[in-house]
């Protein structure tokens, strides 16, 4: 019997046997794609260093038997051990930027990018931000992309993770960002000195019955960077403990807490929290001001 890397010769032949076989397979798709066609294009061009965009001059481009293993190899491993994509290439993209990403870190996927590409606005108004904060920062994404947006920032990038903190400190590295984003260990704002303009924060925020009910893939996932006690909210509310006091005058908290989002607000009815909408899809994201935080926290002490 022939085998499928003595068959397969060409990039369009792999990515249709891919696409084949993903198909066939009951695959979660949401790290990266959110299709079959997609998840072969991606595995197939980047596996081999191609870019994902006007890449048809190569479609036809034969493959060398030891890429073509290396191919089949991931396309099985997707498969049978339901390992996101992003793990097996070693890559992941937010704000059209690739960072390293491994097992030690979350799958970049937040709609926060799509806030900063925005420029905060219109919640930030005419605020000069000098310092943000990327609180539980993982990979350091979301930091480095408020980073390329708010170019005279420093940003502090900040994870109680020190496996996380190595992945976000290559990240800095592969940016050319050494000079104003760096790194800081610490469990929530344990460790944090000083207020920020904006702090963002991804935090763990699954409570225990989605936790459990989770496809395979959030299985390769660092539990750290998702669980969060049983309304997914452990993380949260130490967030709103201490913001107020890292926050500057007319500072913003922005924080994502996914499907925990209705045990959020019926947690804090009377601070006014601002859910944000977004144009490529995601929810549970909301905006506080240090104003109110501090107001509310006068109120309540």
């Amino acid at each position: 019997m022939t085998s499928p890397v003595d068959d397969l010769q060409t990039i369009r032949d792999l990515l249709r046997y891919a696409a084949s076989r993903f198909a066939a397979s009951p695959l979660y798709f949401g790290h990266g794609t959110d299709n079959v066609w997609d998840e072969a294009v991606q595995l197939v061009l980047r596996s081999v260093h191609l870019p994902l965009e006007n890449n048809n001059l190569f479609l036809d481009a034969r493959l060398t038997r030891s890429e073509r293993e290396l191919i089949i190899e991931r396309i099985e491993r997707r498969i049978n051990e339901r390992v996101p994509i992003v793990y097996l290439l070693g890559e992941g993209w937010f704000m059209g930027m690739p960072f390293n990403v491994d097992e030690r870190v979350l799958v970049p996927r937040s709609p926060l990018g799509e806030l900063l590409e925005n420029g905060l606005q219109p919640w930030l108004g005419g605020t000069h931000v000098q310092r943000i904060l990327d609180l539980c920062t993982g990979s350091g994404c979301i930091g480095i992309g408020a980073a390329t947006v708010f170019d005279e920032a420093e940003v502090d990038l900040s994870d109680i993770s020190e496996d996380a903190l190595a992945v976000a400190e290559s990240n800095i590295e592969m940016h050319g960002l050494e000079g104003r984003v760096q790194t800081v260990r610490s469990d929530v704002f344990d460790n944090i000195e000083g207020r920020y303009d904006v702090i963002l924060s991804n935090p763990p925020y699954v409570d225990a019955e989605d936790l459990a009910d989770m496809p395979e893939e959030y299985q390769h996932e660092p539990a750290l960077g998702l669980a969060a006690g049983d309304d997914g909210l452990d993380i949260a509310h130490r967030i709103i403990a201490g913001a107020a006091d890292h926050l500057t005058e007319d500072g913003l908290l922005i924080v994502e807490v996914g499907n925990s989002w209705g045990a959020m607000d019926d947690a804090y009815p009377d601070l006014p929290l601002t859910w944000l909408e977004f144009e490529n899809g995601g929810d549970g994201v909301f905006l506080v001001t240090a104003r109110d935080l501090r107001e509310w926290q006068a109120r309540n002490s």
